[in-house]
């Protein structure tokens, strides 16, 4: 039987990769509290905690989007789960100083979650 959205599943296996890249990235460039967020920004409470909670949902997006290219059921569901955290992640950083960025990210996870929930459903002949 064939199924509709195996490309765009791929599609949002890559999305996801990339995702999970730059949440990684920018974990850990706020954990070393470094030049590239200003501490003004706003931040729930703080922002090593914040480095620390984007680079655990960069982490999982990685496990998820990683599954997600052998096909496995664990990649689409944890995959869901990682897109869906992502999307909320950023939309809490919207009031920060990259406010693009987070809308950026955030419609990627929209991608990505798209893509794996209709991922599976049968063609119609």
């Amino acid at each position: 039987m064939e199924v509709r959205g195996e490309a765009r599943a791929m599609f949002a296996a890559i999305l996801l990769v990339i995702a999970g890249v730059l949440n990684v990235i920018y974990g850990i460039a706020a954990i070393s509290s470094g030049d590239f967020f200003s501490q003004t920004s706003y931040v729930v409470f703080g922002l090593g905690f914040w480095g620390w909670v984007t680079l655990i949902i960069g982490l999982v997006q990685l496990t998820g989007g990683y599954s997600l290219f052998s096909g496995g059921v664990y990649g689409r569901t944890i995959g869901i789960i990682a897109a869906t955290l992502g999307a909320i992640e950023s939309l809490l950083s919207v009031g920060g100083n990259y406010p693009f960025w987070s809308l950026g990210i955030f419609a990627l996870c929209l991608i990505v979650l798209h893509g794996l929930i209709v991922y599976g459903e049968p063609l119609e002949h």
